[in-house]
């Protein structure tokens, strides 16, 4: 029977799938901290107080990038190069999704707004990566390999969607409510695309190091183009709502051990 975990557990038991899926993770986690690292060093000033938050957030982002290649070397695997069409970050800024990394290259400050749009980006980032997070726990979580390291990636990706809800909802409040639905709305119609091509090309590069039959390739596929046409169709809407979170200030407190739980 076809199924998340059975399909988890085979892409883990291959050291080729598990090289890929690691270093793509690694990847988009150490690009995660860097974005939120150069936004943390060009917050202006009339928003200082989230300097230390975003920073946190990157901090964040750069361990789990560690957690994935300290994974990769407990089995003594060395990180592939990422294909393009696989690189999720990489398509999203392509699609307009985050701040310009031309912008962040600079030394020039931020703008409230951009502060609104990186918060608004991050706010239906965030909600995929808790939720694939979660998934992820349900069937490995008690992992005696990798349970560990999915748990503490899990629990710092709901501390993060929780600070953007936050923070969007005080920036709501403060009068700019029409421009963050708008930026999420487009966003999360964007961003449903992106993880749907993503999917579809992980999926077919572990289908040729798995030498998975054609009728399983083409049923995975199927699967992914359902769950794109169920959000096209309604599901982004989760992505978009804002609500106050029951942990406040989640990003309030020192940046995290930076040690390696897979270490």
């Amino acid at each position: 029977m076809l199924s998340a975990k059975s399909l988890f557990q085979e892409i883990f038991d291959n050291d080729e799938s598990f090289r890929l899926f690691c270093s793509i993770a690694a990847g988009g986690e150490s690009q995660g901290g860097w974005e939120n690292g150069r936004i943390a060093a060009l917050v202006p000033a009339e928003e200082r107080r989230l300097a230390s938050r975003i920073g946190r957030h990157g901090a964040d982002e750069d361990k789990h990038g560690r957690i994935f290649r300290a994974l990769l070397r407990k089995r003594g695997l060395e990180p592939v190069r990422v294909p393009p069409e696989t690189d999720y970050t990489m398509l999203l800024e392509k699609h307009g999704i985050g701040l310009a990394h031309e912008k962040l290259r600079g030394d020039r400050k931020l703008t409230v707004q951009d502060i609104v749009t990186y918060l608004a980006h991050s706010r239906v980032t965030e909600q995929r990566a808790s939720e694939q997070m979660e998934l992820l726990c349900k069937h490995f979580g008690d992992h005696p390999d990798v349970g560990r390291a999915i748990r503490m990636i899990s629990r710092d990706e709901d501390n993060h969607l929780a600070y953007c809800h936050e923070e969007l909802l005080r920036f709501v409040h403060a009068g700019h409510g029409r421009d963050i639905q708008r930026t999420l709305r487009e966003c999360a119609l964007a961003e449903i695309r992106v993880h749907r091509d993503v999917s579809l090309a992980v999926m077919a590069r572990m289908g040729r190091i798995l030498s998975w039959p054609k009728a399983k390739s083409a049923l995975l596929a199927a699967g992914i183009h359902a769950t794109y046409c169920y959000e096209r169709a309604g599901g982004w809407r989760r992505m978009v709502s804002l609500r106050m979170p029951e942990r406040r200030d989640a990003l309030g407190g020192d940046a995290g051990a930076t040690s390696s739980p897979a270490a």
